[in-house]
């Protein structure tokens, strides 16, 4: 195999192929990119036997062919090179070696059988549809910070992407819950979506994914089966294997009863929780809120360290209310708001509250209270 390649191109393929390899590796092979030339492109493939991502590059092919390399240390060297310039990789099967040459830089690289990388099964998808990257990216990002890390609750480690009703019509709609917030976004059901199983897609194949989402211009193929899901653009493909587990009945936990309205500056209320929790100890982070007439205190009260106090004007005419909060997941939630005005509606200290975004339901937040 021989292929020259410009910095710019193999540096993108190979950063997608080394983030799905794991550092900590059992298997030797593992840790490789598959590299496969032929025609006028070169395909890089990595796997952790979970997620196996394929990049897809244009390069000149001077002889087809196919080696596996230490994704992470061709990552490196390529990082490192100047800009602009053009990589030859050249292996030599009988040496069992890989050369990468550029300028006057040269490496001679270790290399493992391509027959032993192991190339995950394919699979017959049951739904075929293709949605805009802004709209995945949105159900993804809103949702993924409320993705549970217990691995007791192994099926709380991923968000549950399936198709819901809502109002008669059907959406495409994203949960993710650790027990203590959960978020559920909905964007319109896409095409050829509606007889898609629901799967759980796990926290790392969420992490991958994002890389596919920064062009708004993009179109992303999905493929959903009861045990696999592919995400494909023209140049890359994600395909993982989704959490094997049934995701709880998550519709339970969001409040339907909750009356009282407080509308807050969604900046204005993330800055002044992050200045007040600042004194609270890193343990339980509580922040009390005390409601009353279109005013709002944020306090922390913390014995060993201090105590801190700010006020915010707000948009509230119900009876006095005092609930506390865990900072980081206030902060967590006030950061999803894309619009000016966060909306949280309580029912009493002691229930989960609600918050979306002004008279959005599209995304809706729940966060359980702590006491104070």
């Amino acid at each position: 195999m021989k292929l020259s390649i410009e910095r710019g191109t193999l540096l993108k393929a190979v950063a997608q192929a080394q983030s799905v390899v794991e550092r900590r590796n059992t298997i030797p092979i593992l840790a490789n990119v598959l590299i496969e030339a032929e025609g006028d492109a070169v395909h890089f493939r990595a796997t952790d036997l979970d997620i196996e991502v394929v990049d897809k590059a244009p390069a000149q092919v001077e002889r087809a062919g196919a080696t596996t390399v230490s994704a992470v240390m061709l990552h490196e060297i390529v990082r490192k090179l100047p800009d602009g310039a053009l990589v030859t990789l050249a292996d030599d099967g009988a040496a069992g070696r890989l050369t990468v040459q550029a300028g006057r830089s040269n490496f001679n690289l270790a290399t493992l059988p391509k027959e032993d990388f192991p190339v995950m099964a394919s699979s017959e998808y049951a739904s075929n549809f293709s949605a805009p990257a802004p709209v995945l990216r949105r159900l993804f990002d809103k949702s993924k910070f409320a993705i549970s890390t217990e691995e007791t609750r192994y099926y709380l480690n991923g968000v549950y992407m399936h198709v819901s009703e809502v109002d008669g019509g059907k959406v495409l709609r994203c949960v993710a819950t650790d027990g203590h917030r959960l978020a559920r976004i909905d964007a319109d059901l896409p095409e050829g979506a509606s007889d898609m199983p629901g799967v759980i897609v796990p926290r790392k194949t969420v992490g991958e994914l994002r890389k596919l989402l920064e062009d708004d211009e993009m179109k992303i193929a999905v493929s959903v089966s009861e045990t696999k899901i592919r995400f494909a653009t023209p140049d890359i493909t994600l395909t993982s294997k989704v959490i094997d587990g049934t995701f709880p009945d998550y519709t339970r936990v969001i409040p339907q009863g909750n009356t009282r309205r407080m509308e807050v500056d969604a900046a204005e209320f993330a800055q002044a929780v992050d200045r007040v929790a600042t004194v609270s100890s890193e343990r339980s982070r509580a922040v009390k809120l005390a409601l009353d007439e279109d005013r709002l205190i944020l306090s922390v009260n913390a014995p060993d360290s201090g105590a801190a106090e700010e006020e915010l004007a707000v948009a509230y005419g119900d009876e006095r209310l005092e609930i506390g909060f865990n900072a980081k997941y206030l902060l967590e939630i006030a950061s999803q708001v894309d619009r000016e005005n966060a909306v949280f509606l309580f029912n009493s200290s002691g229930d989960p509250t609600l918050m979306r975004e002004g008279n959005d339901t599209t995304a809706v937040y729940v966060v359980m209270p702590m006491r104070v």
